[in-house]
């Protein structure tokens, strides 16, 4: 308790103290967002008897932009390869350019079966390719598709064809790198409405993004906080490139899951505080779509952040 109100007064201190953002860009500039890329077969066996193949694209979701790019387009099961992803991918970047975004500089994408195709694809169009899990908006709006746009076409499948949310990662988590572990740890909670005035604090490293409108403001959210006196840029910096996607608790550990298929082991847990995390982690994707959250500061009572990332406990698709 006196962790957590800690935690409160300090975030109060930084939104009281915020410097203002830059928010007078011109209407006239290209809207920016990383792209977010699923290609892979659907739940339905069209006209020809063969599976659907389709390419899903959805922007990452930023603070920039109240709007996110979507697209979609079915492909024929005898094409599924470079060359059509390729073709495929030219007709988003000028669809996307009509409606006022840029060319991304990075796509994520999350199957490790297409990563031949799919990086050869955004290869051959000068785009940065990365195997990365952190892949919430593509993620969110398959789950719309699936549960509520797949059921209502022909041929749809519900059963061995019908992609479930469901957990592929079962690598056992290496401990976290010593020069990265930080001089202390602590687990906290803060609100939805605290983090979504996340745009506006101080912070050196991250990833941050719009929260939904309809999660209520007194949600509490879970989350790590590390702390490192003298090295907290330094293990910000890590993070970064760490693609940090959720926290889990195994067998009474605390796990950072990351990147593709990347488990850390952050700290052993004693049993009561494990089976109370884990209610917190599993209330919070209940009421309030899985977000968890990770800082680093130099200290507890700093008024900026070295490191703060938006995580979400959202379960990969078959």
């Amino acid at each position: 308790m006196k962790e957590q109100q800690k935690l409160k007064d300090f975030l109060k201190r930084i939104i009281f103290k915020m410097v203002a953002s830059d928010s007078n860009k011109s209407n006239l500039e290209l809207a920016i967002a990383d792209w977010e890329l699923d290609f892979y077969s659907r739940p339905i066996i069209e006209n020809d008897g063969k599976k659907r193949w389709e390419l899903i694209i959805a922007s990452t979701k930023n603070f920039d932009n109240q709007e996110n790019f979507f697209w979609q387009k079915n492909c024929p099961a005898n094409q599924v390869n470079s060359i059509w992803l390729t073709n495929a991918l030219k007709e988003a970047l000028f669809d996307a350019e009509k409606k006022g975004w840029k060319k991304p500089e990075k796509v994520r994408f999350w199957r490790s079966s297409m990563k031949s195709i799919i990086k050869k694809s955004l290869d051959n169009l000068e785009i940065d390719s990365l195997v990365s899990r952190r892949t919430y908006s593509l993620l969110e709006k398959i789950e719309f598709l699936e549960k509520d746009v797949y059921p209502k076409e022909d041929g749809y499948v519900n059963g061995v064809l019908a992609p479930t949310f469901t957990s592929q990662i079962i690598n056992d988590p290496k401990p976290l790198p010593e020069a990265v572990r930080g001089d202390s740890l602590t687990i906290s909670e803060i609100s939805i409405g605290e983090l979504r005035a996340a745009q506006s604090w101080p912070i050196e490293f991250g990833d941050i993004f719009p929260i939904e409108d309809s999660l209520k403001d007194q949600n509490q959210i879970p989350g790590l906080r590390l702390f490192s006196k003298n090295r907290s840029i330094a293990l910000a910096a890590w993070f970064s490139s760490l693609e940090p996607v959720k926290l889990c608790v195994d067998n009474n550990r605390l796990v950072l899951e990351a990147l593709e298929d990347d488990k850390w082991l952050v700290t052993d847990l004693p049993k009561n505080d494990a089976i109370e995390l884990n209610k917190k982690f599993s209330t919070s994707k209940e009421k309030s779509n899985g977000y968890q959250f990770i800082s680093i500061q130099s200290d507890p009572y700093e008024e900026k952040f070295a490191g703060f990332w938006i995580l979400k406990d959202v379960e990969l698709i078959n």
